[in-house]
């Protein structure tokens, strides 16, 4: 069943029809012309279906499920991308392909995705962490003049020229469980005895100090004591 189709002038709106590609008949009655498409809210995985739209200046795929495997045809007028709040992680091979088949780009929003540390979606992420992954983007596509909400500066493209290729944002992965948590997800039966006495074959002797001394002031046997015996 078709969604409902948003017509004016040369912008098409297709919104919140739960689609994963591009309807072919929307390419067909109106790729020829269109200059700006919004796909927001639906459940798009491919662009494909956008080689029907040569002439394409503005694209908003905002809220989808568009990941690092995206593909886009060569849009030689497309001048703004928006992909926010989608799956999009980062490799270097997207930005290169984005810089390769839209040349004219100068505005690019990638909120809400991991491959961007806001803070909204990655708590442990700070704003040195973003300012990083701007170098990196506008390393890899140095014609852009506005990213995500903020202008690009004289002073971030010079940063960028100069370090961005190093300036990619990734978290340190834990190849190997620690020893506590190894012992945590496969904890011992409960003993009284300190851990290091726990396995049969250790035979080793432990020691430790006692903050209890023991005065005999409070010991039976000396309710049998009388003072003519001491």
């Amino acid at each position: 069943m078709a969604g409902s189709i948003a017509l004016n002038g040369t912008q098409i709106s297709y919104i919140g029809n739960d689609c994963k590609e591009i309807p072919e008949y929307i390419g067909k009655a109106y790729g020829h012309f269109a200059k700006r498409l919004d796909l927001s809210f639906n459940q798009l995985r491919s662009l494909a279906g956008l080689k029907m739209f040569p002439e394409l200046e503005e694209l908003i795929v905002d809220n989808n499920q568009l990941g690092n495997d995206l593909w886009l045809p060569r849009l030689p007028h497309l001048h703004t991308l928006t992909l926010n709040k989608n799956q999009i992680s980062f490799d270097k091979a997207l930005l290169g392909h984005l810089a390769e088949v839209t040349p004219a780009l100068e505005y690019l929003s990638l909120l809400g995705n991991q491959a961007c540390p806001n803070q909204l979606v990655s708590p442990d992420m700070d704003e040195d962490d973003y300012q990083r992954y701007r170098y990196f983007v506008l390393h890899k596509l140095p014609q852009l003049k506005f990213l995500d909400t903020r202008k690009v500066t004289k002073r971030e493209s010079m940063e960028a020229r100069a370090r961005g290729e190093f300036m990619k944002v990734v978290k340190p992965k834990c190849d190997a469980p620690s020893a506590d948590a190894a012992l945590d997800s496969n904890p011992l039966p409960y003993t009284p005895l300190p851990r290091g006495s726990r396995d049969g074959r250790n035979h080793r002797g432990l020691f430790t100090k006692c903050r209890y001394i023991y005065y005999g002031k409070h010991s039976e046997g000396n309710r049998f004591i009388r003072n003519d015996q001491l």
